[in-house]
């Protein structure tokens, strides 16, 4: 193997802007009049990129902040940028401890508070990034009344009794959802 492939993906890691907020690595400068979201994925899910995340961060800024709850959180791109846009308190659940330890030093390489465990805790609103059967049975044990889920593609929509789109965006073949509770 080549030497240095362990860290070779940062040269393809690069900057968006989505919105209001620029989600970016470190090594990159963040435009002046945006709200900087400084994400080091390391070895967890979550740069920015992909087109289900700016999905997920342009519906965070479509809505009034809120307590959050994230959850599957990987890099914790979601949280942070949710907590540096006012959402309070918020909370990133993951069952991969790297993802945890990953969400924990991207918020504090933020300056932002972001309460990370394993356990889903109460919030106003969710945000679930992730494939389309485990949102569906994540849905019924989520303690919100509203969630943004995303990780699926637009021919797909979650299919749970007592939830219904409110929302729906699409990017390149993917969707996100804003649900509610029906």
């Amino acid at each position: 193997m080549a030497e240095g492939w362990e860290d070779g993906w940062r040269a393809y890691h690069h900057g968006v802007t989505v919105g209001r907020c620029w989600v970016g690595p470190p090594w990159e400068e963040p435009p002046a009049d945006a709200v900087a979201v400084v994400i080091d994925p390391g070895r967890a899910f979550g740069t920015g990129a992909h087109a289900t995340t700016r999905l997920c961060l342009e519906l965070l800024q479509e809505v009034d902040p809120t307590s959050l709850l994230d959850v599957g959180c990987g890099s914790g791109v979601l949280s942070v940028a949710a907590a540096k846009l006012g959402f309070a308190p918020v909370h990133a659940v993951d069952i991969d401890p790297v993802a945890l330890q990953t969400t924990r030093s991207n918020a504090a390489a933020n300056g932002v508070a972001v309460q990370v465990g394993i356990a889903l805790q109460p919030a106003n609103l969710g945000v679930m990034n992730i494939a389309l059967d485990v949102v569906e049975r994540m849905l019924p044990e989520l303690p919100v009344e509203r969630t943004i889920t995303s990780g699926y593609l637009e021919r797909d929509e979650p299919q749970v009794d007592g939830w219904r789109a409110e929302t729906r965006s699409v990017r390149d073949g993917w969707a996100a959802d804003l649900l509610v509770r029906a």
